[in-house]
């Protein structure tokens, strides 16, 4: 297949890369700064990167992500950090991906619902359930059979590791790798998918 992945940099991203091209995929790697520029914050940067390659099977984004923002915190902006490119970003990427992608093929996004409360992290437990819910209900209204899931992935172990934090605790970027798999090359269809 030939896949765009969004996020291609990241340590989840990095491992999902590896992960395709080991089984044979074509990757068409996009990031910040990558051979693919995409700023999930910015809609005609989206645009721009799902135009930019032709001939898509799949579509899968890693690079959304939120910061760990006290309750209290000091301004909307920060608390709120997270909105425009997690939730609205992949929205954004879905409602543009599914004109553009070969029918029968996927949309694979990234949530992240940790199994505890994490302190600092109740709008982005908002966020994420407001994108699986979307996950949820968009995938019925998916046409010529593309298919749309998102992983939750938890924490993953090299993220803790980078926080100085107990690896142990966290999903190695490999494992949640495979399900990226499951996702891209499965039947699923609406499903939030958690790493075995």
């Amino acid at each position: 297949m030939k896949i765009l992945l969004i996020g291609a940099t990241g340590t989840i991203g990095s491992a999902v890369v590896a992960a395709l091209e080991d089984k044979g995929h074509e990757v068409v790697r996009a990031a910040r700064n990558g051979p693919v520029m995409v700023d999930m914050t910015d809609p005609a940067s989206i645009e721009a990167a799902l135009t930019s390659v032709r001939d898509l099977d799949a579509v899968v984004c890693c690079a959304a992500s939120g910061r760990l923002t006290p309750l209290a915190s000091t301004s909307d902006e920060d608390f709120t950090a997270g909105l425009d490119g997690k939730l609205l970003g992949q929205v954004t990427l879905v409602r543009r991906a599914l004109h553009l992608v070969r029918d029968g093929g996927s949309i694979t996004l990234t949530g992240g619902v940790f199994d505890e409360p994490t302190p600092g992290g109740a709008f982005g437990a908002l966020v994420n359930a407001g994108l699986e819910a979307f996950v949820e209900a968009a995938a019925i209204e998916m046409p010529r059979g593309l298919r749309l899931n998102a992983v939750s992935p938890g924490w993953v172990a090299e993220t803790l590791e980078a926080m100085g934090e107990d690896g142990t605790r966290g999903t190695p970027a490999s494992e949640v790798a495979r399900t990226y798999l499951r996702a891209i090359e499965g039947t699923t269809q609406g499903q939030i998918l958690l790493p075995r």
